[in-house]
């Protein structure tokens, strides 16, 4: 059963103009290690960046929470899996509140172009 869809664009250019003034401060703060590892890989590192960064909007728009109540951006990682799907584990405040909702799945699909980056996610629970 959906219990609840969250959906997020960004400008890949605004990601990156942040991310290059900011560095590693900016990188550090909204990535874990593996996000950024991840992404500086990628041809195009700023796009799944801004990737991510709407998945993380996503999960918690879908959520209700917004970043309030203590969460954190690395409480949401979004990696792929060997396939290649993105897939969104949960740590810390996020999972806390997940666990209340009762939500046991989280299915994120994400998308770039050339301009932006989108991401959706809906979260389910078992019946």
């Amino acid at each position: 059963m959906i219990c609840g869809i969250g959906i997020d664009i960004v400008r890949i250019d605004r990601v990156r103009a942040i991310a290059e003034r900011w560095q590693a401060r900016f990188l550090d703060r909204l990535y874990t290690a593996a996000e950024r590892r991840y992404c500086a890989g990628r041809p195009a590192p700023y796009a799944s960046f801004a990737g991510r960064f709407t998945a993380k909007e996503a999960v918690l728009k879908a959520l209700g929470t917004g970043w309030s109540d203590g969460i954190s951006w690395h409480d949401i990682q979004v990696l792929n899996d060997r396939a290649g799907r993105p897939r969104a584990t949960v740590s810390g405040r996020v999972k806390t509140l997940m666990k209340r909702a009762g939500v046991t799945s989280i299915h994120v699909s994400l998308s770039h172009d050339t301009d932006y980056a989108v991401a959706e996610a809906v979260l389910t629970k078992d019946s």
